[in-house]
């Protein structure tokens, strides 16, 4: 199995995926990244996954390859070329589609009782894919943001745990009997979103979707943006 993305998330997944007796054929990350939590895993620092598809192929001992916490886009050269990426994405599809943070905000300031984490296999869109798997969880009337963001984590994490065999024994999974989706039609949460942000600071929920707390320092694009 190959894996894409940065931080806390992606570690943790690639570490169970060892603790599991499963291999990991490669690593990869955007620069300056380096693997510091796992030195006897192969690693590589990439801008742009889709330049080393070659690479990725090359490394591929089963033809898996799991994105979690990945803000790059797979294209072309890796979609074309005989690879499944599954993607874990924090947000109920497809009505969140995007960058999982903004696509907080906005549900909460839209009243949204509930979050997801999301399995889906990519295409050639964004979010667009079929999904595989879900995990529902609640948000609290009255608790911040970073809270909520927090336990999508955990959930991310356990969805990952919990299809990971499912995988392993059949990289052709196909995914649940039921495959549950976000409420309402396909909404696309990206930077454009990012940069409105700050004309709903009139919202009586503002405050509270937008509490970053210790969180700042982890996101600071949108902590530059409600600054």
């Amino acid at each position: 199995m190959i894996f894409v993305g940065e931080g806390a998330l992606l570690w943790r997944a690639v570490q169970h995926t060892l603790d599991s007796g499963l291999p990991v054929d490669l690593v990869c990350g955007p620069p300056p990244a380096v693997n510091t939590t796992r030195p006897d895993v192969p690693f590589r620092a990439v801008a742009d996954v889709n330049s080393v598809a070659a690479e990725l192929v090359a490394a591929s001992t089963d033809g898996v390859v799991w994105s979690l916490n990945n803000r790059m886009i797979f294209r072309a050269p890796v979609l074309s070329r005989g690879l499944r990426v599954l993607n874990v994405h924090h947000g109920p599809l497809p009505a969140y589609r995007g960058l999982p943070e903004v696509a907080l905000v906005y549900a909460m300031l839209r009243g949204e009782r509930e979050f997801a984490a999301t399995l889906h296999q990519v295409d050639d869109g964004i979010d667009t894919g079929p999904i595989l798997a879900a995990d529902r969880f609640p948000i609290g009337p009255d608790e911040p943001f970073h809270m909520v963001l927090c336990r999508g984590l955990r959930i991310c994490h356990r969805l990952f745990e919990r299809c990971l065999p499912l995988v392993a024994a059949d990289p052709a999974w196909n995914g649940e009997p039921a495959r549950p989706g976000g409420a309402g039609p396909s909404g696309y949460f990206g930077r454009r979103e990012l940069a409105r942000l700050p004309d709903h600071r009139d919202h009586p929920e503002f405050s509270r979707a937008t509490d970053l707390g210790f969180l700042a320092d982890y996101l600071p694009e949108l902590a530059a943006v409600l600054e």
